[in-house]
Parts: structure tokens; C-alpha cells; sequence
């Protein structure tokens, strides 16, 4: 289990306690596109067992038409994806998504007004569920970097489809948050131009997504 993960065991008071709650304010270049409201509990999971349960809603407004994506992640105490239900209001395609942990598989369905399709992903031992366009989805991949790179089996729900990406722990380093300086935990997702760098405080909070080559930032706005 890393430092990060630790941390956060540590908050816990009791079964479904609230570890992290905040904003994330998403920009492209310097205009605000999105805001993501999450919160992260540490308690009993629907199968019984102790893990973490992440809600989190994004909502795209700047724009026509209107889009709110809004998954509920359940992952285990060795931070595995366990379930996934992930509503997608979408005017042109609403959907729901649906996933299970199996053995060695993750099951998803995605349910829409006139179909409804299947996939199974092999996880391997080191799972993380994505979305191209949900931030605060990247803390659980990021508990999981270490100082060496290693890989991942990366799961993206509402595109059926999988990835494996590297990551990798490079340590504390200076940043710009809310325009301020920062010193916080660099982690990079993926290599080179494409690149997913995301940015931990000390206690393995997730403080800012920066995606280069979409000239886009999520950072946690000021007192979440």
C-alpha cells in the first residue's frame, strides 16, 4: 500500500466517513469549461468488504448542448476497481454504465435508449477506471505510482475500451496552483507528449490534473 493510501486509511473515523470532498475547476487554456464536484468516502462497499467510494459529477455548460457526467466508483482496500455505475446525461445519447469485478475481468455494460452493449477487460493485478473527460477519477491511478515506472491496466467505461500506461512517482516538485506556488507530488500518466501529469498534497489528496496536449488543467479550487 503506498504512502498516499496510508494517509488517507488513517482519516477514517468509521464506516462510510468522507476522506475528501472538493471542486475541481477544469479550464482549456484559461477558459473555465467545467466544474467537478467529488466526494471520496472510506467505508463498506456494496460486496461487504472495506474500500473507497468515489461520486463524483462534472458538468459541461460552457456550450450546446448541455452534457453531465456522473460516475459512483467502488474500489477495494488494494485499490482494484470493484463496481461502476456511471450515468452519461447526454440530450443526443443518454446512458447508463454499469461495471463488475470478476475474476481477472471487468465487466461493462452500457445501457441506451435502443441498444445495449458488453465488453470484458482482463485487469491484470494493477486496474484503474478512466474517462477522458472525469478528473477526479486519476487520485486512484495515482496512489498507485511509485518511484520506478511501472504500468497499469487502464479501463475507459464509456469508450468500451482498454489501455496499458505507465506511471511513475517523481516526487515533490514546484508547481502553479490557483496561481499560486505549490510544492506537491508529481505523477506523470503515460509517456511523452501525451502525458497525464497530476499533482498529490501530502496527504495523497488529488490537487490538480494538467493534460499538455489538450492545453487543459482541473484544479481543486481554493478551500476544497
Amino acid at each position: 500500500m503506498t504512502a498516499c493510501l496510508l494517509a488517507l486509511a488513517m482519516l477514517q473515523v468509521g464506516a462510510g466517513t468522507p476522506v475528501d470532498e472538493g471542486v475541481l475547476i477544469v479550464r482549456v487554456d484559461t477558459v473555465e469549461v467545467a466544474r467537478e464536484s467529488f466526494r471520496l468516502r472510506h467505508g463498506r462497499l456494496s460486496r461487504g468488504a472495506a474500500g473507497w467510494t468515489l461520486a463524483t459529477t462534472i458538468r459541461y455548460d460552457r456550450a450546446r448542448p448541455v452534457v453531465v457526467l456522473a460516475p459512483i466508483l467502488e474500489v477495494n482496500g488494494d485499490t482494484m476497481p470493484s463496481t461502476l455505475q456511471y450515468d452519461v446525461a447526454d440530450p443526443r445519447q443518454p446512458s447508463r454504465i454499469l461495471g463488475e469485478l470478476g475474476r481477472g475481468r471487468f465487466t461493462v455494460r452500457l445501457i441506451a435508449r435502443d441498444t445495449e452493449r458488453a465488453r470484458e477487460f482482463p485487469t491484470g493485478p494493477r486496474a484503474v477506471m478512466l474517462d477522458d473527460s472525469v478528473f477526479a477519477l486519476y487520485v486512484f491511478a495515482a496512489w498507485r505510482a511509485g518511484a520506478e515506472p511501472s504500468t497499469l491496466t487502464a479501463i475507459f467505461p464509456r469508450g468500451l475500451r482498454r489501455d496499458v500506461v505507465q506511471i511513475r512517482d517523481l516526487g515533490l516538485a514546484a508547481t502553479i496552483l490557483n496561481r499560486d506556488p505549490a510544492r506537491l507530488r508529481h505523477i506523470t500518466l503515460g509517456e511523452g507528449q501525451e502525458a497525464v501529469h497530476l499533482w498529490l498534497d501530502e496527504g495523497g489528496r488529488l490537487m490538480k490534473v494538467e493534460i499538455p496536449s489538450r492545453h487543459l488543467t482541473a484544479e481543486r479550487s481554493t478551500g476544497g
